[in-house]
């Protein structure tokens, strides 16, 4: 008897422990909202300090340019080396114009035609060249013939037939461009994995099916390695092009300033080529990832 009323109050003292445990549900909370705001804070930091460390390179290459002239250079060098403030101050005043858009204008247009026609001539030929192995017999040693031959040493020959006007420039840019695209797509369909195709065939895909749903996807990357190249390719050849004969475009803005005796807007010219090349291979890697997305999402799944 004893010992049950000694065991009550041991009893009803155990519900008075439970404010205590309710009490640390707030403090649970809080502390997870802590770690979770000092996890973000630590993956905000990497990141800045991983974008940083690779601009590094750009920032202290524009220090360079913008102290070097002025304080390591001799004078009869800073008139045609001028610092980054006068370049960019040529280029503002390029800009209010309107003269840098309309060249800018003139060569996206040359660059964009001669770019499109290699790209769809240079993918077509390449796939059929890629999948019939005797039309590759027949026209590789002709391909690695012109492959070799360099863009602006046909330049000459591109003006006397075709003129000086729009046709050559345009005709030039899509011969540079027309052999990364055709080499990249011809070397990407070959090397697809041959399980891939034979087990296609096995689940009876139509040469039309096979061609879209297995040789296609397994090339796009391949085929956008060339692409890129091309898109370089074009704007290069296109500029010195545009110094040869022309009264628009970037080249021209170019050598007209530097004939001039205008070196800051020449070298305004310089960076808006640089930066429309940056902005060009940009385009095509977000292009590049827009197409290959099946990859990431196999890949993620393993």
């Amino acid at each position: 008897m004893t010992t049950t009323l000694a065991q009550q109050p041991a009893a009803s003292a155990a519900p008075k422990q439970a404010p205590a445990v309710g009490h640390s549900g707030p403090v649970e909370t809080g502390h997870r909202g802590t770690t979770a705001t000092l996890a973000f804070v630590r993956t905000a930091a990497a990141r800045a300090g991983s974008g940083l460390w690779k601009a590094a390179g750009i920032i202290a290459f524009l220090v360079l340019w913008e102290l070097g002239p002025t304080y390591l250079a001799s004078p009869s060098t800073r008139v045609f080396l001028p610092p980054l403030h006068e370049v960019l101050a040529a280029w503002g005043k390029l800009f209010e114009s309107g003269s840098i858009q309309a060249h800018l204008a003139a060569s996206l247009t040359r660059s964009v035609s001669g770019f499109g026609a290699a790209l769809v001539a240079g993918v077509s030929l390449g796939l059929l060249i890629a999948w019939y192995g005797r039309l590759n017999a027949v026209l590789n040693p002709l391909l690695e013939l012109f492959r070799n031959t360099a863009a602006l040493a046909l330049l000459p020959v591109f003006t006397l037939l075709l003129g000086i006007g729009e046709e050559s420039k345009i005709s030039i840019v899509a011969y540079a461009a027309f052999f990364p695209v055709l080499l990249n797509t011809i070397a990407g369909v070959k090397t697809v994995d041959p399980l891939l195709i034979r087990a296609a065939k096995s689940l009876g895909l139509s040469s039309l099916a096979l061609f879209r749903k297995v040789i296609l996807p397994s090339a796009v990357p391949t085929i956008f390695t060339g692409i890129r190249m091309a898109g370089t390719a074009s704007i290069l050849v296109l500029i010195a092009a545009e110094m040869v004969g022309a009264k628009a475009g970037l080249g021209y803005l170019i050598v007209n300033a530097q004939s001039s005796f205008l070196i800051p807007d020449m070298y305004a010219g310089i960076l808006t080529v640089s930066l429309l090349g940056l902005a060009v291979n940009f385009l095509l890697v977000a292009l590049e990832r827009h197409f290959s997305r099946w990859r990431t999402a196999v890949g993620s799944g393993s």
